[in-house]
């Protein structure tokens, strides 16, 4: 196996050149960085991990801290931010936190204690203040996804403003019977999120003139299940039937989708449907949706921690960082039944 000084001799330069070239960290040369990477490479020489983090007090690994990794959301945020951690080279350890309380507090009471990792991305956690000091104690950077953290830099949805365009496109339509299907309280636990649009969806009714209506207004858990059931309850009575659902989420809309197939609905002609998210299975049930981006918000989450790891190496990113959402229109919803 290759070793470092039999790089340097092959190309010519010192141990630190190689170390230097191969990390990324320190000045060197256009010509000396080809010479130590071809050298590598014909050596077939790999940076041994534990040396680099001796050498450079780095451990080239990320901790990715998320809620639940059985949904659609979470799971692209973090194929988003493992894909672009693996171009800067940088490993991921994946903390899972839907577990109890006490394997919770173990995370941060004895895993990121051990600080092998070099910085932290959390993903629509919302951190007790004991777990935010715990977090700052650390000394690592540390970047948020999905809501706001005292103290760290984070990319935040304006909840509102995206329900306002989803009950907007059907306002403009001309629905105003219009249902939402939003989160229960026991899923109003990460920035409440679903408390948020709901408040967009009754904003925009309001502005619109309309009174929003109890009876229009179902929770679910964010499943497509979920969806399905609430969405049986509230076209369930031909006299009380909204001609419009706006969902939380994609996946309760797809399940509104077919919820109204099975009372004998035809979308959008009888009924028309919209969610959030941008779900990779949005473009098959032909839903509009409002799209977020979650694989772009993961990689755009470690492009900020690499300003963050390294100083002036990356192009500089807003303080502010808001996550972009568009509107995508397709073939579930429509103008209102005659």
């Amino acid at each position: 196996m290759a070793s470092i000084e039999d790089v340097a001799q092959r190309a010519g330069v010192s141990t630190a050149t190689v170390s230097r070239a191969l990390s990324g960290n320190g000045p060197v040369s256009a010509a000396a960085r080809l010479k130590v990477t071809e050298a590598a490479a014909a050596l077939d020489y790999v940076v041994s991990s534990s040396a680099s983090s001796l050498a450079s007090g780095r451990t080239k690994n990320v901790g990715l801290m998320v809620p639940y990794l059985t949904r659609w959301f979470f799971t692209s945020v973090v194929e988003g931010a493992q894909q672009a951690l693996m171009r800067h080279g940088y490993d991921v350890t994946l903390y899972n936190l839907s577990g109890s309380v006490a394997e919770r507090e173990k995370v941060f009471d004895v895993f990121l204690q051990r600080k092998r990792i070099d910085g932290i991305i959390t993903v629509s956690l919302k951190l007790s203040p004991t777990e935010v000091q715990r977090l700052h104690a650390l000394d690592r950077p540390a970047v948020g996804v999905g809501g706001p953290i005292d103290g760290v830099r984070t990319l935040t949805l304006d909840d509102d403003a995206v329900s306002s365009l989803a009950t907007g496109h059907l306002l403009a339509l001309g629905h105003t019977k219009i249902a939402h299907i939003g989160g229960s309280e026991d899923y109003d636990l990460e920035f409440h999120i679903p408390t948020n649009r709901r408040h967009g969806y009754e904003a925009a009714l309001r502005e619109a003139g309309i009174e929003p209506r109890p009876e229009f207004f179902a929770t679910a858990d964010f499943t497509i299940q979920g969806g399905y059931h609430a969405a049986k309850q509230l076209l369930g009575n031909p006299l009380l039937r909204p001609t419009a659902i706006f969902a939380s989420s994609d996946e309760m809309a797809i399940g509104c989708i077919l919820a109204a197939r099975d009372l004998g609905l035809v979308v959008p002609r009888d009924i028309s449907i919209m969610g959030i998210d941008g779900h990779e299975l949005s473009e098959f049930f032909g839903l509009t949706t409002v799209s977020q981006s979650p694989q772009a918000q993961g990689e755009h989450a470690v492009e900020i921690l690499m300003n963050l790891l390294v100083p002036g190496k990356h192009p500089e990113i807003p303080e502010n960082s808001p996550i972009d959402y568009e509107l995508i229109v397709r073939s579930s919803t429509s103008r209102p039944p005659e």
